[in-house]
């Protein structure tokens, strides 16, 4: 088993180490299928049981023994893997990457284990010294084994606890955006309300600022009104004085025309009564001279 055998994403291949055949689509609800076949599951889970140690001691087969425990290893190693691949921090990639590591070394401690038991056919004097390495390197194997089962538990005991911080978190996060969501719809109403009572107001405003205006130009047109009839009743009151006027002067002109005529009649007449007197006087006061008398004086006097 080679480290190119798990490469394969598990998403696309089969879960199994060294298959490599694409999954079948899925077809209804459930989980999404990780192996290809019943076979190839049944297999897997058969590689992932832990060996019951035999008894037979030197005459069991150690390098089968170490195979099925690096197995072991790597399925453990792969299991834990595809667990904490949900998680990627930077603890679990590096745990991942030791429990590689240790596969690695495993893997390597096999070809080892293969050459020396090549080795241990060639010479039959090496094979004590070869099952004994052997042995060594599947105790290394089971302690690795080990090791890889003890971070495995280590990382699903972590990602529990993950797991219980991230609901507690995602908890606390749906309680405070409730909280939020009802403090946001409280001032939403709260607004909503404001906003009304603002349009109420400015809508009564406008309708008051609009009645007013109406009033206004109402007494602006009876104002124009007004001052239009008080223009004509002047403008009628100073014709009517306008022709009084004229009237009065020419009633006025008339009547010192006629008193001009009386005056002139009377000064006429009183000159007349004058030289009456004067011939009268000449008469009486007997000189018998015959005087004319003098001519009588007419014409308008001049004012």
């Amino acid at each position: 088993m080679t480290a190119t055998q798990d490469a394969g994403p598990p998403a696309r291949e089969c879960k199994r180490p060294g298959c490599g055949n694409p999954l079948p689509p899925g077809g209804g609800r459930g989980r999404h299928r990780v192996f290809c076949s019943d076979d190839c599951a049944r297999r897997y889970h058969n590689d992932a049981r832990i060996p019951v140690p035999t008894s037979g001691g030197v005459d069991g087969d150690p390098l089968a023994a170490l195979e099925q425990s690096l197995r072991q290893a790597a399925v453990l190693a792969r299991t834990a893997r595809d667990q904490a691949a949900a998680l990627d921090p930077a603890r679990v990639r590096a745990d991942i990457a030791e429990a590689e590591a240790a596969r690695r070394r495993a893997e390597a401690s096999a070809v080892t284990a293969r050459a020396r038991q090549a080795e241990a056919e060639a010479e039959a004097q090496a094979l004590a010294e070869a099952l004994q390495a052997a042995r060594d390197d599947q105790a290394s194997a089971r302690d690795d084994a080990r090791r890889a089962e003890e971070t495995a538990r280590g990382l699903a005991t972590e990602l529990d606890q993950l797991r219980r911080k991230a609901a507690e978190e995602i908890t606390a996060a749906a309680e405070t955006a409730r909280q939020q969501v009802t403090a946001a719809r409280d001032d939403a109403t709260r607004f909503q309300r404001e906003r009304d009572d603002a349009l109420s107001a400015a809508r009564d405003a406008r309708t008051a600022a609009d009645a007013e205006t109406t009033r206004a130009r109402q007494a602006e047109a009876d104002a124009r009104d007004e001052t239009r009839r008080a223009r004509d009743d002047a403008a009628r009151e100073r014709d009517a004085l306008s022709e009084s006027h004229a009237a009065q002067l020419e009633a006025q002109r008339a009547l010192t025309d006629v008193e001009r005529g009386r005056a002139e009649r009377s000064e006429a007449q009183l000159e007349t009564e004058r030289a009456d007197r004067r011939q009268l006087t000449s008469h009486i006061t007997g000189n018998g001279s015959h005087q004319p008398p003098a001519p009588a004086r007419t014409g308008a006097r001049s004012k």
